[in-house]
């Protein structure tokens, strides 16, 4: 086994403008460093670039500039560097962009492997979405790149079945996403929620965006607490969490003012949360139903964690949603649609299963809003244990090692790989 092996990894953006693959990549190159993989990550220079370039900590990062469309990303300055690096393999992150090209002249120029992660880009839905530009694409070098890699990773079974759909007859690795497993205390919040007013936080975290079903929770959320409002003993609110891409944010503020529901925006955007006490006691005394948080990173994205009591994702495409699996790793019972590829969470009774539509979403709301307290820390406890024996970036690293090895010759085809 190579000890010092060299991965390079390559994404159109190594910020948080990528939504939750910058949390992917930036924490499965941390890992893959403590295990032993010298790793390296290239990118494109974006808004969030100059913020986030600090907390790659000490995995080795460079940004380049780009002309051109953003959607394309176009750089030759990246595509030198790549060229020039003595990766053993280069793993690219993400499709549709000037990546893809990148990696396909990889392989011409140095005739090294590299396995692809799509990240759900490649689900149904998401090719639907701007199909015709992605039809083009896909002729002009998409498919090429992706017919030409040693190997594909999918996160979940389901993917793996888009891959193939897609017509991909390459071994897949089918290994999942991980998270970090928090030492969190409960004791702040229920001291927080004594002293302000006792409200359950329902919370809502990632991209607003209308594939993640925000517009169907918020009608399901009007109706299913206005079913239970005399019957609760903690009135439920509602906070939506994340940054807002194409202007989504401001539709949904409008459909609850349409519905007379009471929503509120907070500015929040570069301020810092003091305590998880302070956020708790200020979420507790708004009086509103839905508050609409803005963008939440680091710091201020674990205190909604800690502060929240169940966790929503009425998604109708994911691939595997890192805020899932966040929200298990928080003990947080969770309300989910088929659509997040999680099913293990039903079967560990660690979720709620709920359909897209707004019926389906009341319903599985009304379940949540019954259930005691108890049940709640209960089902998040569930979520804990399950999220501790399989999405930890611990045993993702090793996993993504072993193909590592295998992809440049090191013996039998790992147990993740399916190869028909």
């Amino acid at each position: 086994m190579n000890e010092k092996l060299k991965t390079l990894f390559l994404s159109p953006s190594l910020s948080r403008n990528l939504g939750g693959i910058y949390e992917i990549i930036r924490s499965l190159s941390a890992e893959l460093q403590r295990s032993g993989v010298d790793v390296q990550a290239l990118g494109l220079i974006d808004e969030g670039w100059a913020s986030d370039q600090k907390n790659w900590g000490s995995v080795p990062t460079r940004a380049f500039a780009f002309s051109g469309p953003r959607i394309f990303g176009f750089s030759s300055v990246l595509r030198n560097e790549v060229l020039k690096s003595d990766a053993d393999l280069l793993h690219l992150h993400a499709l549709w962009m000037h990546t893809s090209v990148i990696a396909s002249d990889w392989a011409r120029c140095t005739k090294r492997p590299y396995i692809v992660t799509p990240n759900g880009m490649l689900e149904p839905w998401a090719l639907r979405n701007s199909g015709w530009k992605k039809k083009i694409a896909a002729l002009l070098y998409e498919d090429r790149m992706l017919k030409g890699a040693t190997c594909l990773q999918a996160n979940t079974e389901k993917e793996l079945a888009d891959f193939r759909a897609y017509g991909l007859t390459n071994p897949i690795a089918l290994i999942p996403n991980g998270v970090e497993i928090p030492e969190e205390s409960k004791g702040e919040r229920l001291k927080a929620k004594g002293e302000n007013g006792g409200r359950n936080t329902l919370l809502f975290l990632g991209r607003i965006h209308p594939k993640k079903g925000l517009s169907n929770l918020i009608r399901a959320f009007e109706k299913a607490l206005d079913s239970r409002i005399s019957t609760l003993d903690f009135p439920w609110q509602l906070v939506i969490a994340g940054w807002d891409q194409g202007g989504h944010e401001a539709e949904l503020m409008k459909l609850c003012d349409e519905l007379g529901i009471k929503s509120k925006k907070l500015k929040v955007e570069g301020e810092k949360v003091v305590s998880d006490i302070a956020l708790a006691s200020g979420l507790s005394t708004l009086d509103s139903e839905i508050i609409f948080f803005g963008p939440a990173f680091g710091d201020d994205k674990k205190s909604l964690l800690r502060c929240a009591d169940a966790f929503v994702l009425p998604s109708f495409s994911e691939g595997l949603p890192m805020s899932v699996l966040e929200a298990w790793s928080y003990r947080l019972p969770v309300v989910m649609t088929p659509e997040c590829n999680l099913p293990e969470g039903f079967a560990a009774d660690a979720a709620i299963r709920i359909d897209t539509g707004v019926e389906s979403i009341t319903q599985g709301l009304d379940s949540l809003f019954s259930m005691s307290a108890s049940d709640l820390q209960a089902m998040g406890a569930r979520g804990r244990t399950l999220v501790e024996e399989r999405f930890t970036w611990k045993t993702v690293a090793a996993q993504m090692r072993e193909v590592y090895d295998w992809m440049l010759g090191g013996g039998e085809t790992p147990s993740s790989v399916v190869v028909k």
